[in-house]
């Protein structure tokens, strides 16, 4: 299994860091944004689409957004105790840079949600 490692590449329109997914650490998928099989998923989409590399970059505030609050993320939420939006606005606050850093530095793909 590959180190996790602090790049910008690794991650995700909505938030997540892949550079600390399990599945991308042992070469079983590229990443979101690498990943050409993703047209599934409508923020990725939306992303590309308004040349942006994350919602960081849009005007509107993810938790209003009916993108990137659709069912699919709030079940993956659920599952995975994940806040894409805290992501996101840790994102917008301190930049993509200070995001992967501290992904890297905590070794987890998303900010965790309170309970």
């Amino acid at each position: 299994m590959k180190p996790v490692v602090s790049d910008t590449h690794n991650i995700a329109a909505c938030g997540l860091y892949c550079g600390a997914c399990r599945k991308f650490l042992t070469g079983k998928c590229p990443g979101c944004k690498c990943n050409e099989k993703a047209t599934w998923c409508k923020i990725r989409s939306c992303c590309q689409e308004n040349k942006f590399n994350t919602c960081a970059e849009c005007s509107h505030d993810v938790k209003e957004c009916k993108v990137f609050s659709n069912w699919i993320g709030k079940v993956f939420a659920f599952l995975f105790n994940s806040d894409r939006a805290a992501c996101i606005h840790y994102i917008k606050e301190h930049g993509e840079q200070a995001f992967a850093e501290e992904m890297t530095q905590r070794k987890c793909q998303t900010i965790k949600r309170r309970k």
